[in-house]
C-alpha cells in the first residue's frame, strides 16, 4: 500500500521542473547583480566579478543613495524625493479608488438615461495614451495654479486612475446580489447609506485590487513626474533618473546606482509582498455572480 501511495517522478516531469528551474535562474540572474552590486565598495566593482559576493561588505551605497554619505560627486540622495513619492502616491491612490467605488455603485444600482455612455466614455479613458493628457492637463494645471506641486501630482493620478478603478468596481458590484439593497430600503436606508454599510464592507477584495493596482502605476510612473513636476518637487523615478545619468567626475558609482534603484523599487515590492494574496483574491472575487 505505501509503494502504490508513493508519488513517483517521471523523466518528463523532471525535464519540466529542470527547466522551469534554469527559468527562474536566468530571469532572477539580473536581481541578484542588483543586490549583491549595492553591497559592493567602488574599488571591487570596477574590479570585476559582476556575481562575486561582496568583499568587503558595506552599506555605504546605500546611505549614499540615500543621501546620508558622499560618492565623490555630490551629497544629494533620493530621500526628499522618495517622501514627495510618499507625498503624492497615498493620497492619489485613496482617492482614485475612493471615486472608482462611488462610481461603480452608481452604474450598477442606478440605472439612468446616458449611464452605459458615461460607461463607455470611461472605459474610453483606459485606452487613451498617456501622452494625449499632457497638454490639457498642462493647461489645467496651470490655470488652478497647481503647475510643479505635490498636489498637481495628486489631481493628475486621481483622474486618471478613476477610469480602471471604476471599472474594477463595477464589475464587482454588479454581482453582489440586489436583494440585499432592496431589504434595506425597506428597512428605510438612504442610498449613500446602503453603499456606506453594505457594499463597501462587501467590497474590500476589490477595492484592495484597487489600491494596489493603483499604488503600483502611480509609484512606477515616471512620464507624468517629469513633464508636471521640476526641481525639488520631482518624485523618486525621476530623482532615480537624474542620479543614474550625471556624474561631476566621469566616475560611475554603479554600486551607489544599483542602491538607488533597489530603493526606488522596494514600496512595490514589499506591497506585492505583504498584500499579493489579496490582489489575486480580489481579482476572482466577482468571478461568479451571486
Amino acid at each position: 500500500m505505501a509503494e502504490s501511495n508513493r508519488t513517483s517522478l517521471s523523466p518528463s516531469v523532471i525535464a519540466i521542473y529542470a527547466v522551469l528551474i534554469v527559468a527562474a535562474l536566468y530571469f532572477l540572474a539580473p536581481l541578484y547583480v542588483m543586490v549583491v552590486t549595492s553591497f559592493k565598495s567602488l574599488g571591487q566593482v570596477q574590479s570585476g566579478g559582476l556575481f562575486a559576493w561582496p568583499d568587503p561588505f558595506t552599506i555605504k551605497p546605500w546611505l549614499a543613495a540615500w543621501g546620508s554619505a558622499c560618492t565623490g560627486d555630490s551629497c544629494s540622495g533620493l530621500k526628499p524625493y522618495f517622501l514627495n513619492s510618499m507625498a503624492f502616491t497615498v493620497p492619489a491612490v485613496l482617492l482614485s479608488t475612493g471615486f472608482g467605488a462611488i462610481n461603480g455603485y452608481l452604474l450598477t444600482q442606478w440605472r439612468f438615461r446616458g449611464s452605459e455612455v458615461i460607461f463607455g466614455l470611461l472605459l474610453f479613458g483606459m485606452i487613451v495614451p498617456y501622452q494625449m493628457f499632457l497638454l490639457p492637463m498642462a493647461d489645467t494645471l496651470g490655470t488652478l495654479g497647481l503647475s510643479n506641486s505635490i498636489v498637481g501630482l495628486i489631481v493628475v493620478h486621481t483622474i486618471y486612475g478613476i477610469a480602471v478603478t471604476t471599472l474594477f468596481c463595477r464589475n464587482f458590484f454588479v454581482t453582489v446580489p440586489n436583494e440585499l439593497a432592496k431589504s434595506a430600503r425597506v428597512d428605510g436606508a438612504g442610498f449613500f447609506s446602503i453603499f456606506w454599510h453594505i457594499a463597501l464592507p462587501l467590497a474590500v477584495p476589490i477595492l484592495m485590487v484597487c489600491m494596489i493596482w493603483q499604488f503600483t502605476q502611480i509609484w512606477n510612473d515616471f512620464l507624468f513626474g517629469v513633464v508636471f513636476t521640476s526641481g525639488e518637487s520631482h518624485p523618486i523615478t525621476v530623482a532615480l533618473n537624474n542620479l543614474v545619468n550625471t556624474s561631476s567626475t566621469g566616475v560611475k558609482h554603479y554600486n551607489v546606482d544599483m542602491a538607488a534603484a533597489m530603493i526606488a523599487a522596494l514600496p512595490t515590492f514589499i506591497v506585492y509582498i505583504v498584500a499579493g494574496r489579496y490582489f489575486v483574491r480580489g481579482l476572482t472575487a466577482g468571478a461568479v455572480k451571486g
